[in-house]
Formats: C-alpha cells, structure tokens, sequence
C-alpha cells in the first residue's frame, strides 16, 4: 500500500493520507538552525546541538507518536479543526503533504477553508519561516480566528525529556506587540533566546502551556481551542509556549497570507538588556523585518530553491531506471547532505541528547558528501583526527569506553576518499593534535601512519588484529579492512614519493593478506574471527552464527583470494546463506542465546540488528564486491532490496519514509520480516551513494583523474551521466551494445580514442564529452 508518491519534476515526495504507518520527517536547515518537520507539522529545531540548543519542545517515542510541533488550529463559529490534521485529528477533505529539498508544504482543506503552510528555514538567518496561504473557496465571507501553537524546550534537551527541575523553575517570556520572546535562563548565564512572530496584529496570545491546554487535556482538545479565545495567559515559571490568535475575516474566493517567524538570537553578554529586565532585541526585530512580506519570503524560499539545485547538478544520470535516477539525482545526495549537517545527533530515531562524535561512522561517510561539499569535508577529516591518540587510537566519543580497531583504518579511508575528489594533497601536511591536545600535533599524513601501524601491531597468535586493544579475540573482518585502506595508504605514500615507507606498508598489507588466507578460510567463506579462547566465529564448525556478512564484503572488496576463486566462492555462500527477499542477513543462522565474547550479535534477538536482521549499509559492501566480479545483475538486484523507492509499494508494512535510506530491515527470523527502522540513515546514504556512483555506474575519482567503469544490468542498453570534477564537467555517454555486464572496451575523450582507462584531470572549467562503450 502506498501513501503517496514521488513527484520528479518537483524533486518531492507527496504524501495523501496524514495518517502514515509513522510520522514521516523531512529535515530543514542551514549551517547552524537546523529543523525535523513530521507530515502532520510535528518535531522541533534547534541552533547547532540538538543537546544544548533545542527551541522547540519534541517528547520521543511518546504516546500518541509524534506529539508536539508547530500547529496551528482554525476556529469557525462552532468547528475548529487543524490544517495538518494533528493535533486535532479532525477530519480534512483534502490533505496533502510535500515534502521537498529543504522545505515543507502541508495542505488541509475543510468547510470550504483550504490552507497551505509552507515551513522552511531560510539560508542567512537562524529561523524557521512558516508562510500560510487561507484560500476561501465558498461563495460566502468566512470569519475565523486562527491560533498558533509552539510549546518551547528549556534549551538542553536531556534535562527537559526528563523534566528535571530547575529549568522547570525558571521559564520567562516576553510578549512585545506581535512577537513572543521566550528567555529562559537569559538573566543568567545565557545570551541567547527564541522568539515566534507574526505580521499581523493580533487578538490575543498564551504562553502558559498549562493555562492554554486546561486542566488534564491534551493538545487534542485544548481549552483554548474549544473557548475559541486566548487567555493572554504569560507562563509563571512552569512549561512555557508561544500562541498567537488572529481573527480573519476572507472574503469569497479569495486568499490571505500571514508570515510566523520562529527564530533564534544570541546577544553580545555586554549587550543582552535593552533596560532593565527587558531583553536587547534589536537582532530579533531585525530577522522579522527580513521577511515581514510575503515579497521577502518568496525571495528567501526562490533562494533555497537555488541553493538546492546547484548543490545537486555535479553528479545526475539519465538510465532506462526512473527509480535509480530519483534516488541518485535527488534523495541519495540530499540525505548525504542532511546526515552531514545533523550528524547522526537527532532525528525520530535519535533524540539529539547524544552528543558524541562518532568517528567511524563519520569517516565512512566522507565518500558520500565529499563531493559535494568538500570545504566542509575537509574540516570534518581535521576535527576527526585530532581526536585520535598518540599511539594511533581513535575511539567512538560516547557514553560507552570501547575502543574498535577498526575505527583508526577509517581515517585512511576518508583522507584517501578526499585527496580523489579534490587533489588536495596538501591537507596531509597539516598539523592536526591529538586528542584535541594543544601541545601536541603532527601532520595529518603522520596520524594516517599511526593508525595503519597501531593496526598492524595489535595482532594476535594468528597474525590478525586484535578487535579491540583489551582482548584476545583476533578479527577477519578488520584484517580485510586493513588490506583495503592499507592499499589506498600505500599508494598516498607512493605519490607522496615516499618509497621506502610505501614499501615497509606493502609488505605489511600482504603478511595481513597472506595471514587472512591461512587462517582467516573456512573452506567457502571468510570467518569473522577468533574468540578469546582462540575460537572460530562465524565458521562452518559453529551450530549458530556460521557466516557473517561483513567479513565478506570487506575481504573480496579488498581483492584477497580473487586469483584463488576465493572471493567467488564466498560470494557463492552469501547468495545461498544470507540472501533473502528483503535484503542481505547480517549472520546466519542468528543466535538464541547472548553469549559474552558476541556480544553486540547476540544481545538482540534473532532476526533483528546484526543478529540476523539486515543492516543496509554492509549490504551495499556486499553490491560493491559483485560489481568487482562483475556480477551486474545481481548487484542490482540486491541493490533494489534495500533502496527505498523500489519498495514504495509496501510502505505499509516498511512504516518508514520512502524517499530515505534506513538503517536496518528486520530479518526472516524476527516476528515482521521486511519491516524497516531507523530512518534517515547516515551510513546507509552514504555507502549506497558511493555503491551506486562509483561501482555501478562506475564513475569515480582517483588521485589522478576520473575512472569509468560501469557494472550494470545486462539487459540496459547503457545511460548517460553528468559529473562535476575538479573545475570541469564531464558529459558521459556509456554504451552498451553487446549486454554485458562489465568491462569498457573503448573510452573516447572529446573525441580521441584513450590508450588508457583513467580520463585525465583538465581542471579548465570546460565542458567534456567523455564516450565509454561496453564489450
């Protein structure tokens, strides 16, 4: 069953029905005002750190789903209803949700009464933008009075989920004209506040969330609301909102707009009072005045629209799959871009109260946004360095003190994924600290070289990495990785002409290969490791857990065993174990019981996470390592498995967005096999980005040019491409006439057939015409 569709022209999708297996969200914002929008208007914003700089007040997983945003509520004579359905849940002749590249517009009509909200947050100023358009399409003069409703948060998000005092003790606002201003904590140590306008004089306001709910209600049946009158209530140091209320008079068959404004301001601490007790409000006046007209507004919104649209032109294909092409050309980049911003911190499946920095996952995701942002990228691959240690560490920043192996080899590969797109190779002669230190700091190539060796050091009896500097356990999964990135590593000190340190990592790489090769197969698959007792995991010989999927995707994608028959063979094995019909299985079979030295694999039950459930971005692994063996069709197939356009038909039983990646698909073992969770996946967005550009369309950045080199369906004649690359843009032409899979027999350029398959970087500013036929 769908609940919408996807309108191309548009770059949205278009949601029919409010009521969504789950709210579905699109995310809004700039460098540092960022905003979660639900298709019922329902979320929050906040400037920079969901953590510590919430606006608007969100409860999770709360009960009814998806309680508290930005609402408004329309009263005539005896009916009031509200244009997103929620909060009211009254019923709507027409409802309509789109949501777009940075924007939002939801559409409720009933009695005659059609109004369209446009939400988005503009690129210069640090506020949400909520433009209303009430069309009177009866033959007769409509009265009504409308009411805005945002319940503020008390700034720091961990404290007000738990509603912990003294925050509750201390809520302050100010209502000047049109405008409430919500100042918690400002006579204190804050310099900042929020504020919620609108540019029209209005009837009446509440900022008391307890006065304008009523005793006991809920946002479903409000007092206020049912009054049909504010009670100019001002909070009294309890749970503070901002509510205006507009009486509106439209006549037949017309329209009316208001402008709201929901904004943030800092003020210099010298400067925070205008007199008084009263705040400094001139920042805040001057963001209103900035789109106090509609004239403004369209501006601001013409602005986004542009930002959006030249954000996305360096990569887009044309190919016989419309699917691919909106998944591609729109959602894959602008989710890469969102999950950039957000940085996994927030979003429905994460509360914004974890602050950390999660060093893996933001350096796996370096490939799937470099290009388009590569300044950002930069400071990113710097910030996350300088929090390694000396002897090459780099753990997850949270709440729990583990420290991967893995997590160190993942700098080396978004360096590498970086110096390819951009050519930069002076960032590896920039002094980075470590562990934010300031009295210590070496060059970024130097940090590169700590943790290939912290790495290859830490191997166990076997001669493969220790999966974590306080066990015994050996893991093939992280040796696999190590001969991946070290390969990259290898040849950044080849073209850093530095032979004999690329020599010492080669031979290095090949005792890790040589080392996976012994001990590391089973016979027809990669195991993941040893125990601490020196035990195989994810081996033939075990009763549960026999085969892992990520051993496999790294090691064939790393080359290991490919003259053997090594990498087929294990290919062969996740076909015939781990492939089902809604993805691949992260093991199989799951375990039944937690077993201590498994831990994250056995601590949820079968069928769901990494036991046995199927985590969408080592599936994309998996789709890389069949392009290498030229395995196009298949490829593809498991590709559509987990890319959301493909499975729009059965948004009823995945619950999530369709237009976005999620994280994980419970698996064949679990009680809703198909079912998907946690959307807006930063990891899987990336790595299917990558999957998709690189490997099977097969255009990709190399430290010296552009490689094209497609593993695609057999039955496609071929596609065309459009890739910006280091100041030029490339015009590709890929042909397919005999139906393989693989392999570029002839690559032209502008003309002149190529001796070699790499297109050269012109960096001219140029347009060219690259053909690439298959055969």
């Amino acid at each position: 069953m769908k609940f919408g569709y996807f309108d191309d022209s548009r770059k949205e999708y278009v949601i029919t029905t409010a009521q969504t297996p789950y709210p579905w969200i699109n995310c809004l914002g700039n460098r540092e005002f960022f905003s979660l929008i639900s298709n019922t208007a329902g979320g929050y914003c906040f400037f920079k750190n969901a953590c510590t700089g919430k606006i608007l007040q969100h409860r999770y997983n709360s009960t009814p789903l998806d309680n508290g945003g930005r609402y408004f509520f329309i009263r005539e004579n005896d009916d009031f209803w509200s244009p997103g359905w929620k909060p009211l849940k009254r019923g709507l002749t027409e409802y309509q949700c789109r949501h777009g590249l940075g924007y939002t517009i939801i559409k409720g009509v009933r009695n005659g009464l059609a109004v369209e909200t446009l939400y988005f947050v503009p690129l210069h100023n640090n506020c949400e933008i909520h433009r209303l358009t009430l069309t009177n399409t009866s033959d007769k003069v409509k009265k009504i009075t409308l009411f805005s409703y945002v319940e503020f948060s008390l700034w720091d998000g961990m404290d007000k989920a738990a509603g912990f005092p003294p925050d509750l003790n201390i809520a302050e606002v100010e209502v000047d004209g049109s405008v409430i201003y919500h100042k918690t904590g400002y006579r204190e140590h804050r310099n900042h506040f929020a504020f919620y306008s609108v540019n029209r004089q209005i009837s009446g306001f509440d900022t008391d969330r307890d006065a304008f709910l009523g005793r006991y209600n809920g946002l479903d049946n409000p007092d206020v609301i049912t009054d049909g009158k504010s009670k100019n209530s001002v909070v009294d140091s309890c749970s503070p909102i901002a509510s205006h209320s507009l009486n509106i008079s439209i006549g037949p068959r017309e329209s009316t707009e208001l402008i709201f404004v929901l904004g943030y301001v800092e003020n210099d601490p010298e400067n925070k009072w205008e007199s008084k007790g009263i705040i400094n409000k001139k920042n805040a006046k001057a963001i209103i005045n900035n789109y106090f007209t509609i004239t403004n507004v369209d501006k601001a919104f013409d602005e986004l629209k542009a930002y959006w649209e030249e954000m996305l032109s360096g990569f887009s294909v044309i190919s016989v799959d419309e699917k691919l092409n909106r998944m591609v050309n729109i959602w894959s980049q602008y989710q890469c871009v969102v999950n950039f911003s957000l940085a996994q911190r927030t979003g429905d499946f994460g509360s914004g109260t974890d602050n950390s920095i999660k060093c893996g996952n933001f350096n796996q995701n370096m490939a799937g946004f470099v290009y388009l942002m590569t300044e950002q990228a930069r400071s990113r691959i710097i910030d996350l360095a300088s929090a390694q240690s000396e002897n090459g560490e780099l753990s997850s920043q949270t709440h729990l003190s583990v420290k991967k192996m893995d997590e160190a080899l993942w700098l080396i590969y978004a360096v590498a994924s970086y110096i390819k797109e951009t050519g930069d190779w002076a960032i590896l002669d920039e002094n980075v600290l470590f562990e934010k230190n300031t009295h210590t700091a070496k060059p970024l190539l130097d940090h590169l070289s700590r943790a290939f060796y912290n790495v290859f050091n830490s191997r166990g009896p076997h001669g493969l990495p220790t999966s974590r500097p306080d066990k015994k356990s050996e893991s093939v999964f992280t040796a696999g990785l190590f001969v991946n990135v070290g390969n990259e590593y290898v040849k950044i000190l080849q073209n850093k002409e530095r032979k004999q340190e690329a020599d010492t990592a080669r031979k290095c790489v090949d005792q890790m290969i040589k080392a996976i090769k012994e001990h590391g197969w089973d016979g027809e698959w990669f195991i993941y490791a040893y125990d601490d007792a020196g035990k195989r995991v994810g081996s033939s010989e075990c009763e549960e857990g026999k085969i892992f999927i990520e051993p496999q995707g790294c090691c064939i994608m790393a080359g290991i065993g490919a003259e053997e028959g090594l990498s087929r063979r294990a290919m062969d094995s996740v076909r015939k174990y781990l492939d089902t019909a809604h993805g691949l299985l992260t093991i199989d079979p799951p375990f039944t019981d937690y077993c201590t030295n498994l831990e994250e694999f056995s601590s949820m039950p079968p069928g769901y996470g990494k036991n046995g459930g199927i985590m969408c971005y080592n599936n994309a692994w998996i789709i890389i390592a069949e392009t290498l063996l030229g395995q196009g069709d298949s490829a593809f197939e498991h590709l559509k498995k987990i890319t959301p356009a493909y499975l729009e038909e059965a948004s009823e039983l995945q619950k999530m967005e369709p237009y976005v990646y999620s994280q994980t698909i419970k698996g064949k073992n679990s009680i809703h096999p198909g079912e998907l969770k946690n959307s807006w996946s930063n990891e899987t967005a990336a790595w299917v980005f990558v999957t998709i550009s690189r490997w099977i369309l097969g255009i990709r950045p190399d430290y010296n040019g552009l490689v094209v080199d497609p593993c695609i369906p057999s039955d496609w004649n071929g596609f065309t491409a459009t890739r910006k690359f280091r100041g030029s843009i490339y015009k590709i032409t890929v042909k397919n006439p005999s139906h393989v899979c693989k392999g570029v027999k002839t690559l032209i350029i502008d003309g002149i057939t190529a001796q070699e398959k790499n297109i050269p970087v012109f960096s001219d500013g140029k347009v060219h015409e690259i053909e690439a036929i298959m055969g």
